[in-house]
């Protein structure tokens, strides 16, 4: 298998399962302990590592969403709880994720040699909201690890989506309603801010997912053939079991 097919197949799944504990039971009973709702504890949890930042700069980092929903949870959620706190206790709720539902995955210590691997070789080099979550440490046992660097790696390729959209010369928003309509308004967004999306507009949005591959390209080239089995062997097996 190339590496452009492994990031092909590989990366999708990643990205379906690594948000699976955003809005779990656990998590939101977590951030009610810190006097956060659910959507304060999402913002403040996933931008924690970012630190004290404006809430400008968080909604940059995050992309997609209106701004003025991003930002506003951040300003109001900071003032109750340091980010770095609620950061790292959105992580650890990562890991309760995956004890809760991955203890019994066969394969798991292979998936995280091999996901280790990419999250070690993986440059965050203007990859903001990654290039912070990669800074927190990650717990050792196998299935709250596992589920970190699903997380982690889904935040990889989605910092790198941000910076391709923007080489292509879209905006996250437009993106947004290209590849998800039916969340605008959980987004923020309303039809009046709706673009014109025509097949010009498609064949970019194309070349901008084309370009991500390519950004996170190297890091996932890094494995071997047998780790690229482990790779996504593992994977299908965890979006299973968050599924079940």
């Amino acid at each position: 298998m190339s590496t452009e097919d492994f990031v092909r197949e590989a990366c999708p799944v990643i990205g379906n399962s690594g948000w699976a504990y955003y809005f779990a039971d656990h998590t939101v009973a977590k951030g009610a302990e810190l006097g956060l709702d659910g959507m304060q504890f999402y913002v403040a949890g996933r931008g924690g590592p970012l630190g004290d930042c404006d809430g400008a700069a968080l909604a940059s980092a995050f992309g997609y969403f209106n701004p003025a929903v991003s930002g506003g949870a951040w300003e109001s959620a900071k003032a109750k709880v340091a980010p770095r706190v609620a950061g790292k206790a959105h992580l650890e709720c990562c890991a309760e994720h995956g004890r809760n539902k991955l203890s019994n995955v066969a394969g798991l210590a292979a998936f995280v040699a091999a996901a280790d691997a990419v999250n070690n070789a993986a440059d965050p080099d203007g990859l903001t909201l990654y290039a912070a979550i990669k800074t927190e440490p990650l717990v050792s046992d196998l299935p709250g690890r596992a589920m970190q660097l699903v997380t982690v790696l889904r935040e990889f390729r989605g910092s790198a989506h941000l910076l391709a959209l923007r080489a292509i010369g879209i905006d996250s928003k437009t993106a947004h309603f290209v590849k998800r309509p039916n969340d605008i308004k959980m987004f923020g967004w309303t039809e009046a801010d709706a673009p014109v999306i025509d097949d010009d507009l498609r064949a970019r949005m194309v070349a901008a997912e084309e370009l991500t591959d390519k950004l996170v390209a190297p890091a996932y080239g890094i494995l071997n053939a047998q780790a690229r089995q482990d790779f996504l062997a593992g994977a299908q097996a965890i979006a299973a079991a968050l599924a079940s």
